[in-house]
């Protein structure tokens, strides 16, 4: 039997769909204003430490 495939890493995850991640382009910008217009709370699903 296969393995699961979501083996959950908190640096990875936050490298892949973080804060950073997401400002570096202009779809990922567009992203957080979306979210952030949209009035929610976090902006970006993870922050790096």
């Amino acid at each position: 039997m296969p393995k699961r495939t979501y083996q959950p890493k908190k640096r990875q995850a936050a490298k892949q769909h973080g804060f950073m991640k997401r400002m570096k382009t202009r779809a990922g910008r567009l992203v957080i204003k979306r979210r952030t217009a949209k009035g929610r709370a976090r902006v970006a699903a993870r922050t790096s430490k």
